[in-house]
């Protein structure tokens, strides 16, 4: 995968390096030539010094390519229109952008662009968000038969009903992380985008309950 992050901060930073050695390639973009010093002198991406959301910024990061970006510079307004040029102008399917002021963060996911209030952010959760790789085990209990886990569902579930996803995967959706907040599911709840899913699945299914969120729908 490529990789092209904008803001190379604490978290900018730690996420490219995290990115490459998993064996990404990476871009960083920063209007600062200095923030790159962050990046250590082994960091083999390109180190692209300009704005975020200007058209030939994005191309000399190889945006055509990329198959994520991440907005994690220290302006809201910039991120969330990075983010969204990333997108729309170039149909980057995995765009996520750092919010400082959390209020503001349902008005940019009904953009349609996952967002997450910036206490809520590591570069470790920001990975997950663009890479998702099927599930992370929360907890298990004392017996090890039955199992908590953060899934990473198909963004082809968006619209369906929780229950839908339940009946399917045949795992509990015990809670949903939706704008940097837990909320206990009702029977009318809908999966929307952004939303991190966590389900109790019995341990013997809990392989099939993962397979079957990470795949679309129409699949089951």
């Amino acid at each position: 995968m490529h990789f092209v992050i904008m803001g190379c901060g604490r978290v900018g930073s730690t996420l490219a390096l995290t990115a490459e050695q998993k064996g990404h390639s990476v871009a960083v973009i920063d209007q600062d030539d200095d923030a790159f010093r962050r990046l250590g002198p082994t960091f083999e991406g390109r180190r692209v010094t300009g704005v975020g959301f200007d058209h030939d910024t994005l191309v000399e990061a190889g945006i055509h390519a990329a198959d994520a970006f991440a907005a994690v510079s220290s302006g809201d307004n910039s991120n969330i229109l990075a983010a969204r040029v990333a997108r729309e102008k170039f149909g980057v399917d995995n765009v996520v952008a750092r919010i400082y002021d959390p209020g503001r963060a349902e008005v940019y996911q009904r953009l349609g662009i996952p967002t997450i209030a910036t206490v809520r952010w590591t570069a470790d959760q920001v990975l997950r968000r663009l890479v998702p790789e099927g599930a992370m085990s929360q907890f298990r209990d004392a017996s090890g038969k039955v199992v908590l886990l953060e899934v990473a569902v198909h963004p082809d579930w968006v619209g369906e009903p929780l229950t839908a996803l339940e009946e399917a995967s045949g795992a509990r959706v015990a809670y949903v992380t939706r704008l940097g907040s837990g909320i206990v599911p009702t029977r009318g709840t809908v999966h929307q985008d952004g939303d991190v899913v966590h389900v109790l699945v019995a341990d013997a299914g809990a392989q099939r309950a993962v397979r079957t969120l990470s795949a679309p729908p129409a699949e089951h």
